[in-house]
């Protein structure tokens, strides 16, 4: 085991997270992470920079929205629906992605464990009430519990082949539109570290680098359950800058030098802004759809400059890191 792991909540960490933790940290100011948010089976956005770029983002995001256990079918919407049926089945493609070596992030629109209709993620769509769920013993603990489990079996083989995962929980976590943010700073602080809890002491999953992802500094979990804190950024269409000032404010949640990375974006960064700066930004995940398809953010000449820039890290510019 190496020493240099940057907090103590996961002693037992594989390998391949401290090798990818040293990249990230050796990079900061020096390059910055192409990436890429897809949530279908179809991918359309790899194709679509791939088609314009001639290469890859390095860091791929996967949604696992799919993967909720109790997602409420008898009382839903033709929308969620066809969300979820586009979404399911998208582990196989994490697992190419990892098979090409690929950077992998997973992001988890969770529905309730417990009642909630449509897309329950949302906490207008449900009563469940996470202040009771970080309650041992009640009923929406073992709700919550049991989901966790579910999950952790899930994220089981990836961890059993080595395979490093950015993973980012409770993500917009200050805002009160999801379930899990909508009980305000200490509930969502409670949540995150249940779930760090028994992932790692429970169910070992010793291949997760734990990403925070929210800018408050009232709802940080604390520096020994987070590897990287992360915000989410949606500027106004064709707006890109280096977001210095939206990085000071992350970097103020702790006193610790954690590594920093924006977790979603809309229109991508400014990439001779970051590189003049030479920012500590290490990665940028556009979101999919329209964000990456269509030019109503990003126009594809500034896509195509980003993703030639040598400030740029492409899939074909990572190295091999697991």
């Amino acid at each position: 085991m190496t020493t240099d792991h940057p907090y103590e909540g996961q002693p037992d960490a594989l390998p391949c997270v401290h090798t990818v933790l040293r990249y990230l940290k050796d990079l900061s100011g020096k390059g910055i992470l192409t990436g890429q948010h897809t949530q279908t089976m179809e991918q359309e956005e790899l194709r679509r920079i791939q088609s314009l770029t001639g290469t890859l983002p390095a860091l791929v995001g996967f949604e696992l929205l799919s993967y909720s256990p109790n997602i409420n079918y008898l009382d839903t919407d033709d929308v969620c629906q066809e969300e979820i049926r586009r979404n399911y089945g998208t582990l196989s493609r994490a697992w190419e992605w990892a098979r090409q070596k690929g950077l992998i992030t997973f992001t988890w629109h969770w529905f309730s464990p417990l009642y909630g209709h449509g897309k329950s993620f949302f906490a207008e769509n449900t009563p469940f009430d996470a202040r009771r769920a970080v309650i041992d013993g009640t009923e929406e603990n073992r709700a919550l519990l049991s989901d966790l489990d579910v999950m952790a079996g899930l994220l089981r083989p990836f961890c059993d082949q080595g395979v490093p995962i950015l993973w980012r929980p409770f993500h917009e976590g200050d805002g009160d539109w999801f379930w899990w943010g909508s009980k305000g700073p200490e509930t969502v602080k409670a949540l995150y570290r249940i779930m760090h809890h028994r992932f790692t002491r429970l169910h070992h999953l010793n291949n997760l680098i734990w990403v925070w992802n929210s800018p408050i500094p009232a709802c940080y979990p604390g520096d020994d359950v987070v590897d990287i804190i992360s915000r989410d950024l949606y500027p106004e269409p064709h707006t890109h800058t280096s977001h210095r000032e939206e990085l000071r404010e992350l970097k103020a949640i702790t006193g610790a030098d954690k590594i920093t990375l924006i977790g979603e974006i809309g229109p991508i960064p400014d990439i001779d802004a970051l590189c003049e700066e030479k920012s500590p930004w290490v990665s940028f995940m556009t979101w999919s759809g329209a964000f990456c398809l269509e030019e109503k953010y990003t126009d594809f000449e500034t896509l195509k400059k980003m993703y030639s820039h040598p400030y740029a890290i492409t899939k074909d510019r990572l190295p091999v890191l697991y």
